[in-house]
């Protein structure tokens, strides 16, 4: 009799029986495999990350070989290893910054909840005590730690879990007008803007033109720091390593993710940019009394080290606008025929709104019965593949919503 499992699911419902559950156990490009030998093509990188696809035996090699050497050793007080320094040093150079520093921990809701203390204590050690608000964007997804939880737009994934980090509110996603209302209103009391590039867990919405531009010119008339969440965007996801240089806009810290490994270990992060690293560092004597038992560690970043040298080697960012073209034009087709309520998308991610009466549930299940795997969220089914995947996948991709669409 099929029964729950020990292992509680995130995002999953506690009382599903292990018997609905699919076992992948392999994988290979873009594609993985269940434990019934059957294949699927990946059309969502897992979760937005495995860039660099599956089965990448360089970065397990990487791996292996760090674990040899040394497995782990925290980085904490005068600590440090060389693939952490390494690995800090490269994202340094691929950033848009001009010598920014990197702070290390194991996830994209570590990476907000970081640069969420950062921008409160680097404005406390330049004498702006004052700047505590955190505002993010509506729509917005920013982990699911009580700070990015604190600041989600998202409230299905806020029920039950308050009261929240204090001093955070969410703005219209679309019209920088009320952001300005809130600079208003609060006058020199908003440390920091939290905006994704593009907004991925609520359903693909790139920025209205202008948009970021226009954030970037408030946050410096108000003197707030300005943060851009690249937990999705970062690290070649729009043909760019981060969307800060897709869209020529220049936040103050980048918080970081899933791509930076594709996902082969655990590892998230914050570049952090002149202006917050100047005043972190201008007492000598201040401790910064924050960090994870994990951040820096070893293995990661070698992962980290193995998944960038493939991407850049194999030029996985130059793939991007053959993805957008073929997966987003396939996708476009059905908004034309009138099957779909709309198509949004940039680079690598992508989206189709549902029509009136169609479940997005319904069509990714049904997307699965012809082997490709997609992520509804509401109203709404997202892509993001692997940026190995090929042509020939991308098609399958497409004919797949094709079928599953009423």
């Amino acid at each position: 009799m099929s029964s729950v499992a020990p292992f509680l699911h995130p995002f999953a419902p506690p009382a599903r029986t292990r018997d609905r559950f699919l076992t992948i156990v392999s994988g290979d490009g873009a594609t993985v495999t269940d434990d019934t030998g059957r294949t699927y093509i990946d059309a969502m990188a897992s979760l937005w990350y495995a860039n660099v696809g599956y089965g990448r035996a360089e970065i397990a090699d990487a791996i292996a070989a760090q674990a040899r050497r040394i497995a782990g050793f925290h980085t904490f007080t005068s600590f440090t290893n060389e693939p952490a320094e390494a690995l800090a040093a490269r994202i340094a150079d691929l950033s848009p910054f001009e010598e920014p520093r990197v702070f290390f921990c194991q996830s994209g809701s570590e990476a907000v909840d970081t640069a969420m203390k950062l921008a409160r204590v680097a404005h406390g050690r330049a004498g702006r005590s004052n700047r505590t608000i955190i505002v993010a964007r509506g729509r917005g997804y920013h982990g699911v730690n009580y700070g990015g939880t604190s600041i989600s737009g998202l409230p299905v994934n806020r029920e039950g879990f308050g009261p929240f980090v204090g001093s955070t509110m969410t703005v219209d996603p679309e019209d920088p007008a009320k952001l300005a209302a809130v600079f208003d209103a609060f006058p020199g009391e908003v440390a920091a803007v939290v905006v994704e590039p593009v907004q991925g867990a609520s359903g693909v919405w790139p920025p209205p033109p202008g948009y970021l531009e226009a954030v970037r010119v408030l946050c410096d008339e108000h003197g707030a720091y300005l943060v851009f969440d690249e937990v999705i965007t970062g690290f070649g996801r729009l043909g760019r390593w981060f969307g800060a240089q897709h869209f020529g806009v220049r936040p103050d810290m980048i918080t970081f993710a899933k791509a930076v490994t594709s996902g082969y270990v655990p590892l998230g992060g914050v570049i952090v940019g002149p202006e917050v690293r100047a005043a972190l560092e201008a007492d000598e004597e201040f401790v910064l009394r924050h960090g994870f038992t994990y951040s820096g560690h070893p293995l990661a970043a070698a992962a980290g080290l193995a998944n960038l040298d493939i991407m850049e080697r194999e030029g996985l960012l130059d793939r991007v606008p053959q993805i957008a073209r073929r997966l987003g034009g396939g996708l476009r087709g059905f908004e034309d025929d009138g099957r779909v309520a709309g198509v949004r998308g940039v680079g690598g991610m992508w989206a189709i709104a549902m029509a009136d009466g169609v479940d997005e549930g319904d069509v990714a299940a049904a997307m699965l019965d012809r082997g490709v795997i997609a992520r509804p969220v509401p109203g709404t089914v997202t892509f993001c593949p692997p940026l190995v995947i090929d042509d020939d996948q991308i098609d399958a991709v497409v004919d797949a919503v094709d079928g599953a669409l009423p």
